[in-house]
């Protein structure tokens, strides 16, 4: 279920767009339930943790604090999964995905849109200070996570974060991303968003890690092969 309606603003401004979301869900499982499909697997995110209450936030232990249409929709479909399994043994595992990049993603979200302004020499837009944290996980890690999950019948009936553990500030990442592209860019300070623009994301991976049987890809080999990428389609 990749499906969903997203980005921050868009999802903001076209919050009955968003709810309609359910009705898809409700749909999956129904459709599931009745033609023998034995495992669904959910795209959540980490949007439900809403405003963290601690650090790493971890699937179990973690309260939800999600308010925002996106996230709420997000917590309904999870609940769905759960109710499902439990009233007709239907076999879930929601990811809960934490930022992830890769080339050909949309510039609706920070990476790409960072590059590609970097690219064209124009500024980089940062909302308010730039203190916000976010982790940043390659696509690559995003994927072979799922699909060994699928592949070896892992984490069913489970929750698990799908994302990296190394925080940095959206300055940061900016800056990382000027000093990696080259070139006259500079950084743009705006306003901070109105909400939706949660100050700290950093997920317990661990139970991502033992899936993977390996450490993560680092956050600068992703980013050159994103730049190449968005370079080439200049």
């Amino acid at each position: 279920h990749y499906a969903a309606v997203v980005g921050v603003k868009r999802t903001l401004e076209k919050p009955m767009h968003v709810l309609a979301d359910i009705d898809g869900i409700r749909n999956i499982l129904s459709l599931a339930k009745n033609t023998g499909v034995k495992r669904v697997f959910f795209s959540s995110s980490s949007e439900v943790y809403g405003e963290p209450f601690e650090i790493p936030q971890n699937e179990q232990t973690t309260p939800l604090n999600s308010r925002l249409p996106y996230a709420i929709v997000k917590n309904v479909g999870e609940s769905y999964l759960k109710c499902f399994q439990q009233e007709f043994a239907l076999d879930y595992t929601i990811f809960r995905f934490f930022n992830t990049f890769g080339p050909q993603q949309s510039e609706d979200f920070v990476l790409p849109r960072f590059v590609a302004a970097a690219l064209r020499g124009e500024p980089i837009t940062v909302y308010g200070d730039g203190a916000q944290t976010r982790t940043f996980c390659y696509v690559d890690d995003n994927i072979e996570t799922t699909v060994r999950a699928l592949d070896n019948h892992l984490a069913v009936n489970e929750t698990l974060n799908v994302g990296s553990d190394r925080q940095m500030t959206i300055l940061e990442i900016a800056k990382l991303v000027l000093q990696r592209v080259g070139g006259a860019s500079t950084i743009r300070f705006l306003p901070p968003l109105p909400e939706g623009d949660m100050t700290r994301r950093c997920p317990d991976n661990t139970k991502m890690k033992q899936i993977l049987g390996r450490e993560l890809i680092p956050l600068e080999v992703g980013l050159d092969k994103l730049i190449e990428y968005k370079r080439a389609a200049l």
